[in-house]
This record gives structure tokens, sequence and C-alpha cells, in this order.
């Protein structure tokens, strides 16, 4: 399967999303994937508010059986959420369970006025109801079982995405 370029698709991403800001919305990316392309999407839209961070590790509903991740990172949301419009950006949305996870862990931190979803690709197959409001490609076949969609990041900051086989 060839996979497009993944800063082709950061920018139709930020295209997107352009229209619907507001002068309180904030962004917060899932690590690591959507911290990177968080951190594209904050940069081209030039938004005030600091870019927030999420790591949901302690909030993955198969915890029990995967384990912890063996480098959790620290959430960081530098500001206050509550009544705020969010927008929640990751790389990959697949089952929908990260998206899940994400949510349970932003509750934690206040209410929310709005929360939007922001992927660079949707590769289908959701095992929950979770669908994003910004994303520029979706998969129209799905990959091979086991398989997963990573976005990678090289030492000089170029974001590609590739699939690993299992």
């Amino acid at each position: 399967m060839e996979l497009p370029d993944a800063a082709s698709l950061c920018e139709k991403l930020a295209e997107q999303i352009r229209p619907q800001l507001t002068p309180d919305t904030a962004l917060i990316g899932i690590h690591t994937g959507g911290v990177w392309l968080a951190e594209r999407l904050h940069a081209a839209l030039g938004i005030a508010e600091p870019l927030g961070t999420i790591d949901v590790a302690f909030y993955r509903d198969d915890f029990g059986s995967r384990g912890l991740h063996a480098r959790p990172r620290k959430s960081d949301i530098p500001f206050d959420i509550d009544g705020r419009p969010l927008i929640l950006v990751d790389d990959v949305l697949y089952t929908g369970r990260t998206t899940r996870a994400a949510l349970n862990e932003l509750f934690d931190y206040g209410r929310p006025g709005r929360v939007d979803l922001a992927v660079l690709v949707d590769r289908g197959e959701r095992q929950l109801p979770i669908s994003p409001r910004y994303c520029p490609l979706t998969l129209t076949e799905p990959l091979p079982a086991g398989s997963r969609l990573r976005l990678s990041r090289s030492e000089a900051g170029e974001l590609s995405l590739r699939i690993i086989n299992a």
C-alpha cells in the first residue's frame, strides 16, 4: 500500500481546522505521534495557548493484558480546560480505545466546552463509536491483520507514515 507524504497530510489537516478556530481553542496531543503532529499544527495555526500533551498509559482499558508502556510520559496541560474548546490530536485512529482513554484523562482536568478529534489518518475498523472531526486521509481498505500504521519522526524532525507488519 502506497502511503501519502505525512507533511502534506499535516498541511491539509491544518487547513481543515483553521476555519473552526476561536481565540480560546487549545490543542492537546496524545503521546507520541499525536504530540509530534500537534506541535506542527500548533505552529502552523498560530495558536496562542501553549500546547498540551497527554499520555494515556494509565487510562487504557487493556492495561491489565498489555502492561504499562515501557516509557510512560507525564501529561502536561498548562491551561484551564473548563468551558474551553479543545482539539485532541492523534496520529492514527484505529479502534478508538486510545481516544477513549484520552477523554477519560482529560475530564480529570476539568470539563471542556467541546472536544474535537483531529487525526492524520483514520484506518477504520472501529471498536468504539468515535469519529474524527478533522482528518485528511481515511483508508478505504483495511490493513493486513496484525499490521500497524505508525507515524515516525526522523532526527531532523521530518514526519513519515509507515506500515509495520506483525
